[in-house]
């Protein structure tokens, strides 16, 4: 008894399997997570250390050298770059794609323990780390502006209402807010006046400090009444510091307001945001790990109307980025060509079988084999991305293989006169083997793949596995469902009254034959020069292949692009933010540009999102903007400026950001980092 047999005498079962195995796909289908690509995570984990005040060169030699040499120590450390600049030192290490992350994260603050003794007496807290993902993209970016409500209260009401909601929506991993800072009270001290009086600096902190203590008040009683004093004392604007009395001179109070420039801000006004070249705030919003990112994008979009409800008055929320929508697109091209292919193929099966009940066999198997795959990338935790899907149009041409064999086998019988269903098992048990060293040696063509280390065999891995498990589901079809189905489906008598247009067809085909047979004598009659042939294309491919470019992934235009500048260490946060604004001004000017939106934070650098018009709305292509934006930026004095079309293909090399030397390069994307 052969493995297809039982099957064929049990089709209530066989359909049930069947039906299960497409059920399975079904459900995993809107289980499965959209992405561009799958989810490789190379583990990263960022080191940062302050010290107020301090020079580049102080930050490198007492706070960046202590923390490398103790993090360099750490096993599977594959590369460390560090960045210092006034004040501050960030050091990046990247792992092994083999090492655990939280296991990494254990040694790097034991190695930051252990570097406490190095390092200065001033840095007056432990530097801290962080895990980071240097491949993942923003998804949305939210901008938030107002002709009325200063920095100060729009980043008040980002980080009160956009932040905590959105951060709540399923799917998102991290809202960051850039562009300004939560409302304060600055203080300008007048050092002459100061003098004048005799009062120090101190003087004036204990003064604040005292005043604007919470702590308790106190209590008024009677014999029969307790009442208890809760006034409020917290100065939350400018006016109520202003009388504030800081000392006595000569009989008189000394006010606030008499030695400093008492005025609402806020708590670092070394920040700045950009949108459409109007102040902003920004909301720069990430997701989780293997979410779905065009579900997030809609639920965050659906809290929209909720959120500009919930904000002040005068408050405009817009969005300025949305990385979502080329990534539908995207699928939506890929899942059209998925099912384009399957549909040519069907049309291919029935040119050459001509017989619609013979076509619904390999029409079975085909869509059930690459919904059956939907399942197994479930379990496995893959995603539906380009790649996932590039591998199931692959597998479209090799799945109909097996259920055309074993079909083809079972029709001989049948045309030899054997009753369909012993032709059924007859023929299945014939091509079975037959069936499964195709299947296995189809996969085992793609263990290489699988054995390839690094990004690019993490990144592939997935194809690989979907394309084999495809197969393999298409291989167990073909030895269960099609013999079972030919065994009731196919006719006892296939080469008796046929239409028109099987002869039509069936002289078409012979003529074909005709011409191939034809050809084939004369190629053996000339066999010196078919050898010489062969010899010259052969050749001709190793020169073609020297000769043509070489890239890991094809350009990409999404619509998206990103940029930066970098500007000198002693250039002054007016004059940076100022560079800031002249940048976004000159790219919003573009007319293929649809929104430019940018931010700073420190004096020395920023980052520029934007977003380009539809294709059908704009001439040019990403790299032709870059091309046609890049005189203009060059001629912006005194910063680095970069612009990079956005991909959503994240692998390649990195970028020293010591240097900050960049280049206008579509796959350097995923090589910027703040």
């Amino acid at each position: 008894m052969s493995l297809s047999e039982p099957f064929i005498r049990r089709p209530v079962a066989t359909t049930l399997l069947t039906c299960g195995i497409a059920l399975a796909g079904l459900v995993a289908y809107f289980q499965l997570p959209v992405s561009p690509l799958p989810q490789v995570d190379r583990p990263t984990i960022t080191v940062y250390a302050s010290m107020a005040g301090a020079s580049p060169e102080t930050m490198a030699k007492t706070v960046a050298t202590p923390l490398e040499r103790h993090l360099g120590t750490i096993a599977d450390v594959t590369e460390m770059t560090s960045v210092s600049r006034v004040g501050q030192t960030q050091v990046t290490l990247e792992f092994g794609l083999s090492r655990d992350i939280d296991g990494a994260a254990r040694d790097v603050q034991a190695a930051i323990n252990g570097a406490r003794a190095d390092l200065p007496t001033a840095l007056r807290s432990n530097p801290t780390y962080r895990k980071e993902n240097l491949a993942e993209s923003p998804i949305l970016i939210l901008a938030l502006t107002s002709k009325t409500l200063t920095q100060g209260q729009l980043y008040d009401a980002a980080s009160t209402i956009l932040q905590q909601k959105i951060s709540q929506v399923d799917g998102v991993g991290d809202v960051t807010l850039g562009g300004s800072s939560l409302p304060a009270v600055r203080i300008e001290m007048n050092p002459q006046t100061l003098f004048k009086y005799g009062i120090g600096m101190e003087d004036v902190r204990a003064a604040l400090s005292a005043a604007n203590a919470n702590s308790p008040k106190g209590a008024v009683e009677s014999p029969q009444l307790h009442w208890q004093i809760y006034s409020n004392d917290q100065a939350t604007q400018a006016s109520a510091y202003r009388p504030l009395v800081v000392a006595y001179r000569n009989g008189r109070a000394v006010r606030l307001s008499d030695v400093a420039n008492v005025l609402d801000s806020v708590e670092d006004v070394r920040n700045v945001g950009v949108s459409k070249d109007a102040p902003a705030v920004l909301a720069v919003i990430s997701r989780e790990p293997g979410a779905n990112i065009i579900d997030t994008v809609d639920r965050v979009l659906a809290t929209l109307p909720a959120l500009r409800a919930a904000l002040p008055g005068g408050a405009n929320l817009d969005v300025a980025m949305d990385r979502s929508t080329t990534i539908r697109a995207s699928l939506r091209d890929v899942e059209l060509t998925l099912g384009v292919s399957v549909i040519l193929v069907i049309i291919v099966v029935f040119a050459f079988l001509r017989d619609p009940r013979a076509t619904l066999i390999p029409s079975v198997a085909v869509p059930i084999s690459l919904i059956g795959t939907l399942g197994a990338m479930y379990l496995l935790g893959y995603s539906l991305d380009n790649l996932s899907l590039m591998a199931l149009t692959v597998a479209t041409g090799f799945v109909v293989d097996d259920a055309i064999v074993v079909m083809e086998n079972i029709v001989r019988h049948i045309e030899a006169g054997v009753p369909r269903f012993e032709a059924a098992i007859q023929g299945a048990r014939e091509i079975g083997f037959t069936v499964l060293s195709m299947s296995l040696s189809l996969v085992a063509v793609f263990i290489p793949m699988l054995l390839m280390g690094d990004i690019l065999g993490r990144l592939f891995r997935e194809f690989t596995m979907t394309l084999s498990i495809a197969i393999l589901i298409s291989m167990l079809i073909s030895l269960t469902t099609t013999p079972m189905m030919c065994a009731r489906l196919l006719g006892t008598h296939q080469t008796e009254r046929h239409g028109r247009f099987y002869r039509w067809s069936e002289h078409l085909f012979a003529e074909m034959l005709d011409i191939y047979r034809r050809s084939l004598r004369w190629s053996l009659r000339h066999s010196r020069v078919m050898l010489t042939v062969l010899l010259v294309t052969i050749a001709l491919n190793f020169w073609l292949f020297a000769r043509i470019p070489k890239d890991a992934f094809p350009e990409q235009d999404t619509g998206l692009m990103f940029g930066g500048f970098q500007a000198d260490q002693s250039s002054s946060f007016q004059r940076t933010s100022v560079k800031l604004r002249t940048f976004v001004h000159i790219v919003q000017a573009d007319p293929a540009v649809a929104d430019a939106v940018g931010f700073m934070s420190g004096t020395t650098g920023g980052r520029v999102f934007i977003s380009l018009k539809p294709l059908d709305q704009r001439k040019a292509s990403a790299e032709e903007v870059i091309t046609r934006l890049r005189p203009q930026l060059n001629a912006v004095a005194g910063a680095t400026l970069y612009l990079v079309a956005g991909q959503d293909l994240h692998i390649g090399g990195r970028m020293s950001n010591a240097s900050y030397q960049y280049t206008l390069q579509a796959d350097d994307l995923d090589q910027l980092r703040e």
